[in-house]
């Protein structure tokens, strides 16, 4: 997923996860205010330091990582 530029990891900062641009602002943060009814807008406003594009990547990020992938066993 080279193209989500804003998603970082650093073992300092939250523990590792996935987080927006090095801040404390993890993607499972962003992904649960969506599911809890919260639209960007209303997520905007709660943290002005985020923008649009922070969240449309947590949510590309989140979609990428539960794709399910089938994985071919070698039969013994």
């Amino acid at each position: 997923m080279e193209h989500l530029d804003r998603i970082t990891w650093n073992p300092q900062v939250m523990g590792g996860k996935a987080c927006i641009r090095g801040m404390r602002v993890t993607i499972g943060m962003i992904v649960g205010q969506i599911a809890e009814g919260h639209s960007i807008e209303d997520i905007l406003d709660a943290y002005p330091y985020l923008e649009r594009e922070d969240i449309l990547q947590a949510l590309q990020y989140a979609a990428w990582r539960v794709q399910e992938r089938e994985v071919q066993l070698a039969e013994v």
